[in-house]
């Protein structure tokens, strides 16, 4: 299945083995170089600690993790979404001692491929003009379907709304500039769609626990 990224991960998060989809997104040429590495060698810290966060989570209580919707961006900075199903592995005395997982690209679903209308026609326009400064009413009127339509499929599918999915993919967008450039707090801001700095600031420690600037210290003080 090219379609599915398939990894097996150790009690110390070490990558055991995966399938060619996985290994190829990080331009390795067999499972063999991916082995031992964990996902703060592989990925950006953004992401990094969202995977630890929930791999941790999964050791401990023993419980799968399933349909759980993260967000990449590309080379060009545009968002894709991935549908992410995690499950403790067990040896023969039920105690667990790793992890394997499946990831699939999300807009290769049916119900959100572009010029599908509807959700995926959303969901489109939301990942190419996500920085500027959008509307709901916007998406409502992209999607052709009512505003208590979009809401119902939306929650359905991603589990919150909206305009929670719209100031995420932002906040998300924030994290990965605050890391990577040097621009002011209200540059990356403005940049990330956010009206100022003061609006950013709120979203940003609802979503992360911390404001923007302690992040991008937080980071530097880790490197």
């Amino acid at each position: 299945m090219s379609d599915i990224s398939f990894f097996v991960k150790d009690r110390q998060f070490r990558l055991v083995t995966a399938n060619r989809s996985f290994w190829n997104r990080f331009g390795f040429a067999s499972a063999a170089e991916l082995v031992g590495k964990n996902d703060f060698e592989l990925f950006p810290p953004r992401l990094a600690q969202h995977f630890r966060r929930d791999d941790e989570e999964i050791l401990c209580t023993g419980k799968p993790k399933l349909q759980i919707v993260e967000l990449f961006f590309n080379q060009r900075g545009l968002p894709d979404w991935f549908c992410t199903n995690k499950l403790p592995l067990f040896n023969f005395d039920k105690e667990v001692i790793g992890i394997i997982g499946t990831v699939r690209r999300y807009m290769e679903a049916n119900v959100l491929e572009e010029g599908a209308g509807g959700l995926g026609a959303m969901l489109s326009y939301l990942r190419k003009n996500f920085r500027k400064r959008i509307t709901i009413a916007e998406l409502i009127k992209v999607s052709g379907m009512s505003p208590r339509q979009l809401n119902r499929k939306f929650r359905q599918v991603f589990h919150t709304t909206p305009h929670r999915f719209l100031i995420n993919t932002r906040v998300e967008a924030a994290c990965d500039s605050l890391l990577v450039s040097n621009k002011s707090i209200v540059e990356v801001a403005l940049e990330c769609g956010f009206f100022d700095q003061s609006s950013f600031t709120q979203h940003f420690r609802a979503h992360t626990g911390m404001t923007p600037l302690r992040y991008r210290k937080s980071h530097v003080k880790e490197s």
